[in-house]
């Protein structure tokens, strides 16, 4: 069996990277446990490579455990002082009232300064890791196959990445500094209670937590759930409102700025039903951790009373008793908020996390080499494809574009044209046979060097919503200004450009909606001149315009071509007449294919194609 025929049968099965649904990657984020979550997260705070990472963090631990033993005898400290006003106590360090009262307020500065030192720290590692994070989950979607892309809303994934580094952010302040500080403190006062007085403030306090997390941690789950609803809503409303707004002309070619709306407000209303019925629960939570927290803090401030009257305690005794409730009960107020938020924070960093896990389609090989180009020799044999298993595209294509030739393909709709390209960019791989360059197949070399090869003029040019100069630019990124303006020149843009007020530094507006579509395209096209590759990809680039600016951009087209393999996929015959081979395609086959004049005498497929659009366009 020859290693094509293997491929072919390997290919036609179907692809194990089909893309996840946005329904397939919110289930794929439930599955994903908070463990492995935060495993996923750890690289990032504690890089193997990264040495000055690890320090700032152990640093950063240090002056946590640093502020929180402070805090842990502060009111101790307020005890002393408290006995000593009251005449039940001695002074302790040679200090009086006075100076303890000194004391008390140089260690709570002390407290508040390593917490300031501690997040001063780490500030730099939570940012690198927010940023490697964004960089990677940035990177990946580029990575991702045209499958991938055309089958997820561009709002809704937005809103992942968004929400998933916005969650990390919020799990390294509040896990690392709110969290963890908590139970260091719960666990020192509990032991100094349980040291200083007896066991049963430590039951009684352990006892409150213990009911208070319960309580918040079973309240919090149901508003996840809420939370959850209520994000879905939103990504709802929010992806709407986006397609509409890249829709803009069509919503005013039909009038349907109403329609828009309603379909807005029905979004805007599922999410407000969602945030009234999370408001109201949070009113609950607040409500019993409130109850829950001031029912310990009566019972243990009682006994410290009862203490007091009986004379085994001092009023200072009393005092700390109460102060070191009070240093608890601030934080705890918060974990209901915060346990929440984590919680959400780790469902959005699971499905940012299940799009990182989400495999490229289109992959390089181990080790592939830079695809050699020596001339630009196109060839496609017997090729196979289709975007759905079930329904082939292209049904055994053999053809081939030698360097210096241009090759139209041509066919009514629906017959392959554009999969021609899109396979031959490499955004899809053949199911089927082979497609080669100078006699590499490129599923064998390395998608940096294949792309670097082919420049493409589609159909509808999108621009950058930068200046015209930025986007003839980006065809080569070392171009230099000259470069920019003899692309254009080449392009027959030059003088247009010069004409405008900045210049090349005219901004073309979002998708380029201040230039005209022919303008558009010989922005394209200059962009593609620039980046002067040895094939040239023509995908209907001239079919959008009219018939006048059509005949202009062809000079420039024309221009572009000289010296290279051009292959040209039209609808518009007209465009392609002059092509040293014209191949015809009919429902994923060739059906004729050879010089205009030829093909007319023919009186075949394309000779019909040829008079139906003579007919409709006497032009």
């Amino acid at each position: 069996m020859s290693a094509d025929t293997a491929r072919a049968q390997d290919t036609t099965q179907k692809s194990p990277h089909t893309p996840m649904s946005e329904e397939e990657m919110a289930a794929a984020a439930e599955r994903q446990s908070n463990l492995l979550v935060l495993q996923k997260v750890a690289p990032y705070l504690w890089p193997a490579d990264k040495p000055w990472v690890k320090k700032r963090v152990i640093w950063a631990m240090v002056f946590l455990v640093a502020s929180k033993l402070i805090a842990a005898v502060i009111p101790m400290i307020y005890k002393a002082a408290v006995d000593i006003l009251a005449g039940e106590g001695v002074p302790v360090l040679a200090l009086g009232a006075v100076g303890l009262t000194v004391a008390y307020g140089v260690a709570r500065a002390m407290n508040v300064g390593f917490q300031q030192l501690r997040d001063a720290v780490f500030a730099r590692v939570g940012q690198r890791a927010l940023r490697m994070l964004a960089l990677e989950t940035f990177e990946h979607i580029h990575r991702l196959s045209m499958r991938y892309h055309i089958t997820r809303k561009t709002g809704g994934l937005s809103r992942i990445i968004e929400r998933g580094v916005k969650g990390v952010d919020f799990l390294l302040r509040f896990l690392l500094f709110s969290i963890g500080p908590l139970i260091l403190e719960l666990i020192l006062t509990g032991l100094i209670l349980a040291w200083l007085f007896d066991f049963w403030y430590l039951l009684v306090v352990a006892v409150t937590i213990a009911f208070y997390v319960w309580f918040t941690f079973a309240v919090t789950e149901w508003r996840v759930k809420l939370r959850r609803q209520m994000n879905d809503q939103d990504t709802d409303a929010n992806q709407k409102a986006i397609d509409s707004l890249l829709n803009y002309e069509t919503v005013k070619y039909f009038g349907a700025e109403q329609r828009e709306a309603s379909r807005y407000d029905s979004a805007m209303a599922g999410y407000e039903d969602a945030a009234i019925k999370t408001n109201y629960s949070l009113a609950f939570l607040n409500f019993g951790q409130s109850l829950l927290i001031t029912f310990g803090l009566v019972v243990v401030m009682v006994m410290a009373a009862i203490g007091v009257q009986n004379g085994t305690l001092t009023v200072g005794d009393f005092v700390m008793v109460n102060a070191y409730m009070v240093q608890i009960t601030i934080p705890l107020n918060f974990l209901g908020t915060v346990y929440r938020e984590i919680r959400q924070a780790l469902v959005d960093m699971g499905q940012m996390f299940t799009l990182l896990d989400q495999p490229a389609e289109i992959t390089d090989k181990p080790n592939a080499p830079d695809l050699k180009i020596k001339g630009g020799r196109v060839t496609l044999t017997d090729v196979r494809f289709g975007y759905d298993p079930d329904r082939q595209i292209l049904k055994g294509i053999s053809l081939e574009a030698a360097p210096g030739e241009m090759v139209a393909i041509v066919g009514s709709t629906g017959s392959g044209k554009s999969t021609i390209g899109r396979l031959l960019f490499r955004f899809y791989d053949v199911q089927g046979g082979s497609l080669e360059i100078d006699g590499q197949d490129v599923r064998d070399v390395t998608q940096n060097s294949l792309h670097k090869a082919i420049g493409v003029v589609p159909q509808d040019t999108v621009l950058f919503n930068d200046t015209i100069g930025y986007n003839i630019g980006y065809g080569r990124d070392d171009a230099t200004q000259e470069d920019i303006e003899a692309a254009a020149k080449s392009a027959q843009i030059h003088d247009f450009i010069q004409s405008l007020p900045n210049g090349y530094d005219t901004a073309v507006g979002e998708r380029g909606l201040k230039l005209s579509g022919g303008e558009k395209q010989r922005v394209g096209i200059a962009r593609t001149l620039l980046k002067n590759p040895p094939i040239l990809l023509l995908d209907e680039a001239t079919s959008a315009l009219d018939s006048e600016t059509e005949h202009e951009i062809q000079d420039a087209l024309r221009q572009a071509g000289k010296g290279r393999t051009v292959l040209t996929i039209a609808h518009r015959l007209s465009t392609v007449a002059e092509a040293d081979r014209i191949v015809v395609l009919e429902k994923g086959e060739i059906v004729e294919q050879g010089a205009h004049d030829d093909l007319l005498s023919r009186n075949g497929r394309y000779a019909q194609l040829w008079q139906r659009q003579q007919s409709e366009d006497p032009e």
